[in-house]
């Protein structure tokens, strides 16, 4: 998620780059994010890419958000034909910033097989990712529960306070506590 690169580049000092790959198209090297940050480049010299509605397999026109499907063109042995990767993202085709003229894929915003459907509500785990990464005093892990006690599904996001958070004496849990809660209700 954009949080998570925001904290690699702060702890480390360097600039990060997203690259995308799948073990069954060739690995990591399918896309790759340009100095501009505005989506994976996809390398459609190697690789025709669309997105489709993941219930019905309509294809989507570019822009439209559903599931990446790849066909490979320069693969052998074991070529692809719209292969269905499960992953969320949207296609743009216009020229990108740096010059390249390659559709980009934008950030995968989740998964068509770990949607979460609670109370009639779409969760994908990036968005409670997304909601956890936004706050400085929590670690990087998360857990998410979810229970049916009744006739429906409930969930609960378990975080843990950062190892400098956790002695500062000045943090406020339980206010700190209902922000969470918040933007995880914010996002989702």
């Amino acid at each position: 998620s954009d949080k998570i690169r925001e904290r690699i580049e702060k702890e480390t000092g360097i600039e990060a780059y997203d690259i995308y790959g799948l073990t069954e198209l060739c690995g990591p090297g399918v896309s790759v994010e340009c100095e501009e940050h505005h989506g994976l480049h996809v390398w459609e010299d190697h690789f025709i890419v669309e997105t489709i509605n993941p219930d019905t397999g309509e294809v989507l026109p570019p822009g439209s958000e559903g599931e990446l499907v790849f066909t490979t063109l320069t693969k052998t042995c074991m070529p692809m034909l719209r292969y269905r990767t499960r992953d969320i993202s949207r296609i743009e085709t216009s020229k990108c910033k740096c010059g390249r003229t390659h559709s980009r894929m934008m950030r995968v915003t989740g998964r068509s097989d770990d949607m979460l459907i609670i109370r009639g509500v779409n969760v994908f785990p990036s968005q409670i990712e997304y909601a956890v990464m936004c706050f400085s005093e929590l670690a990087t892990q998360y857990l998410i529960v979810v229970d049916r006690p009744s006739a429906l599904d409930t969930f609960v996001v378990k975080v843990e306070l950062s190892e400098k958070a956790s002695k500062d004496p000045k943090i406020d849990k339980n206010a700190l506590k209902g922000e969470i809660m918040k933007r995880i209700h914010i996002v989702t």
